[in-house]
């Protein structure tokens, strides 16, 4: 038997994990291959390119897309369970399908309008349109993106199973590596985990620590948020301590309330807001606890060069 596609192994996994409860998508791998048959050789097939091995790939996807459409939640960094709208579905694969392929659709049209508007995000997962409407570069190009954006999803995973005290230390490595503190020696510290005056961390722009960047870390869970009250308790922590620059820091998102506030500071103190999926995408674009896993090369005819030669 071939290796299934992703969307074969949709139905399987989601009744999976209905009768088994919380699993690690790394476990899925042996029932499913035994449910579909598979081969040894085939269980280990890797791709061409050695990214990884194809079957446990296609689980990873087909997990992916069941989570984008809210049959299935993650409780943890590479965990799994059957969500209860699931129930609906289990015993109709057709309709599982086309359901899934309906959330896909919407979502492909969601980000599609926010690429137009200038407000792209990264919420999730794209399904592309099928391939014969996109140039070999669109589907080059959706595919990373694709890729990034489950990325993104392991590290904010993978941030949330740390302590706080943790995630402060990463945020103080994070805005070294981005350049704040320049080439100081120890610019960047953690202040103590407590009685800090709410300020988690301190960042020395100069050498003699006369400008200062002060930063607050708020670890909370992807569905809570940072109120507007929190933003004006943090400016009024600056003030205690005689500086007029900081960075709040969530693993949650901003109310608009919080956001507006942040505007109105009108630079008598000057406050940026970085939310959970910002923090992550920093983190991805400094490389910072992040390994580069392939680098693909693509080339185009010089056109100078070959306009030099004379033609036929």
């Amino acid at each position: 038997m071939t290796i299934p596609k992703y969307d074969e192994i949709i139905p399987h996994a989601l009744r999976y994990l209905a009768e088994h409860g919380e699993t690690r998508y790394r476990d899925l791998e042996q029932p499913l291959a035994a449910y579909f048959g598979l081969t040894q050789e085939e269980l280990e097939k890797p791709y061409a390119s050695g990214n990884g091995t194809v079957f446990l790939d296609r689980i990873s996807w087909a997990l992916s897309y069941l989570n984008m459409a809210n049959l299935v939640e993650k409780p943890g960094r590479g965990i799994y369970k059957a969500a209860p709208a699931a129930e609906s579905y289990l015993e109709d694969d057709m309709a599982l399908r086309t359901f899934v392929r309906q959330k896909a659709a919407e979502h492909t049209a969601r980000k599609q309008r926010e690429r137009e508007q200038g407000e792209v995000s990264d919420a999730g997962p794209m399904l592309t349109e099928s391939a014969e409407h996109l140039t070999p570069l669109d589907t080059l190009n959706a595919a990373f993106d694709a890729i990034r954006t489950e990325t993104l999803e392991n590290i904010l995973d993978t941030i949330l199973s740390k302590s706080p005290y943790e995630l402060e230390k990463l945020v103080v490595k994070l805005l070294g590596r981005m350049g704040y503190g320049g080439q100081i020696k120890d610019s960047g510290q953690v202040t103590q985990a407590s009685n800090d005056g709410g300020i988690d961390g301190i960042i020395k722009e100069d050498v003699l620590g006369f400008g200062r960047v002060h930063i607050q870390v708020k670890r909370y869970a992807r569905d809570n948020s940072v109120g507007r009250e929190d933003i004006q308790g943090f400016v009024g922590a600056l003030a205690v301590a005689q500086s007029n620059k900081g960075v709040f820091i969530t693993t949650s998102r901003f109310t608009s309330g919080a956001k507006e506030y942040a505007r109105s500071l009108n630079g008598s103190t000057h406050v940026v807001l970085i939310d959970g999926m910002e923090l992550a995408r920093y983190i991805y674009d400094y490389g910072l606890g992040m390994q580069v896993e392939q680098v693909i090369e693509l080339k185009k005819l010089d056109a100078d060069f070959w306009d030099e030669m004379k033609d036929a």
